[in-house]
């Protein structure tokens, strides 16, 4: 027996993986990875250039500014069930492929694109390159590890997707330190040109053995379903909940994402089988992982604006003030199945929730004076709970499913992470220009009403009556409403942490409940 042969474990402890790729499955890996935290880390590295987008030759309105950030998000989230059917249908490493070239030439055309409105559709065009990354990702992790490895991978995947999201905003930020805003689109390109090679190169190939057929009314309803939901929760913070194109949008969610369930029960070979969900594994995931993406993105959300418009960091110091979170989630999520193993999966993802709950809610109680020691130990409180839960959530969805249905397993676990932060942006946005309206209006009495309507908007366009004013002279006026703006912005911040800690604490109670631990209603791989 050669060398080679002995460091390879009997075949019957590899599930059917070809020796060959499972002896490379830790590149495979990192290569996932890579391609991962590309997609994570581009998108929220936007929000930071917000900042020096507004004031660019594009001119953009306040709404072209939303959909520059948000189209992204809106197209990524409704392609995902079709593109990880798709995946699933024709193969996941050339739809990983093919979305990496279209990412990468949508982010190089939109670091030079001359309008708003073209800017956004590159955006759109990298959701569509995004979609097809992300269930990949995940999907061809199941080709390269055994069971027994399986959730370790998977884990270490869900640590870097949580880091991409703290990884972006100092990427961002050390960009727009030295060059113009286009740069943080730019920068895709490159990255991904490594993702691709590594890809075509290390990645196993890998596809449904059998050719079911493609569900096109299953993935029309769903496009539908869930575009028409996101493009609601994006413009109802915005326009308001009652506004008609909202309240629309909210209908035409309703009645596609029904009509899709409706249709997937009765169809031969559906898009997603609804039956997925009886397994509580699969359903505890799907909603553990929407609740904890709530969570995050809500406190990114504030955390970013309270960094840079109270605390009064940069960009770049307000971004690297969020690494710790990342550091924690890359350290804790390896050690998630162990924890799991140890534990049961319901104590270590209800506890990671609650864990989790606890930080927000100790953010809550920042003030315009809190040490950043305090700020990043309650991040790091956070970041150990999504890492001890998110891991075991990830691997309960995608291992409830088929082996052969791997990409929608996968594109499962992605949608309801963008539902779930785009949710808990729309909530604590909500919550935080409602009480920074209200408690603000004191302080604007003696501005003209142009003014008052303009300090409204946001926090950022508040502080910027207050530099307007310093610059006529009026430094104790100006420095007055400076403090009341901090302090109408804080005051909304701290009811919005509270109501998110409040929706993490009561889903880690039903995570205690209802989630299987380890082994209950286990993986289907028939």
């Amino acid at each position: 027996m050669s060398t080679t042969d002995a460091a390879v474990p009997e075949l019957e402890d590899l599930d059917g993986i070809d020796p060959k790729i499972f002896q490379r499955r830790w590149a495979v890996l990192a290569t996932m990875c890579l391609s991962l935290v590309l997609i994570v880390a581009t998108v929220s590295s936007v929000n930071v250039a917000i900042p020096s987008l507004s004031g660019s030759a594009l001119r953009p309105t306040d709404t072209q500014v939303l959909w520059i950030v948000d189209s992204y998000a809106l197209v990524f989230a409704a392609l995902l069930l079709p593109a990880g059917a798709l995946g699933d249908r024709f193969g996941r490493k050339g739809a990983l492929l093919i979305g990496l070239v279209v990412f990468a030439a949508a982010s190089a055309a939109s670091a030079f694109m001359g309008s708003a409105n073209a800017l956004i559709a590159c955006r759109g065009v990298m959701g569509v390159g995004a979609a097809l990354i992300m269930p990949s990702t995940l999907s061809l992790l199941q080709s390269c590890f055994p069971r027994r490895e399986r959730a370790k991978a998977i884990a270490m995947w869900a640590g870097f997707a949580g880091a991409g999201g703290a990884i972006g905003p100092v990427m961002g930020g050390a960009l727009l330190e030295k060059f113009w805003y286009g740069s943080v689109f730019f920068v895709a390109v490159p990255i991904a040109f490594v993702a691709f090679v590594a890809t075509a190169v290390l990645a196993p190939s890998s596809r449904e053995p059998s050719a079911a057929r493609l569900d096109l009314v299953g993935a029309a309803l769903s496009i539908l379903g869930f575009g028409a939901l996101l493009a609601a929760i994006i413009e109802g913070p915005d326009r308001g909940w009652t506004d008609p194109v909202v309240v629309v949008g909210f209908v035409v969610a309703s009645v596609c994402l029904l009509g899709f369930v409706m249709f997937e029960r009765k169809v031969r070979d559906p898009l997603l089988d609804m039956s997925f969900f009886r397994n509580r594994r699969f359903a505890m995931g799907s909603m553990g992982i929407s609740v904890t993406f709530f969570g995050m993105f809500s406190m990114f959300f504030l955390l970013t604006q309270y960094l840079q418009y109270v605390a009064g960091y940069s960009a770049l110091g307000a971004g690297a003030r969020g690494l710790p979170f990342a550091a924690t989630m890359i350290v804790v999520s390896p050690r998630a199945p162990a924890i799991s193993h140890k534990l049961g999966a319901k104590r270590a993802v209800g506890g990671g929730m609650a864990l989790m709950s606890v930080g927000v809610l100790l953010m809550s109680f920042v003030q315009r004076d809190t040490s950043y020691w305090y700020v990043m130990a309650c991040l790091v409180l956070m970041a150990a709970g999504v890492g001890s839960a998110m891991p075991s959530l990830s691997s309960g969805i995608v291992q409830s499913v088929p082996r052969h249905k791997a990409g929608v397993g996968a594109a499962v676990n992605d949608t309801t992470r963008e539902v779930g932060g785009a949710i808990g942006i729309a909530v604590v946005g909500s919550v935080v220009n409602s009480i920074f309206r209200s408690n603000l209006a004191p302080a604007l009495a003696g501005l003209s009403s142009a003014q008052q309507e303009f300090a409204k908007h946001n926090i950022a366009k508040a502080l910027g009556i207050g530099r307007g004013l310093a610059e006529a002279g009026q430094a104790e006026a100006a420095s007055a409403l400076q403090v009341a703006v901090q302090q109408a912005f804080l005051d909304g911040m701290h009811i919005a942490l509270k109501v998110t800690a409040a929706v993490v604490m009561a889903a880690a109670v039903v995570m205690f409940v209802r989630l299987p631990d380890s082994g209950e209603h286990g993986t289907a791989d028939s």
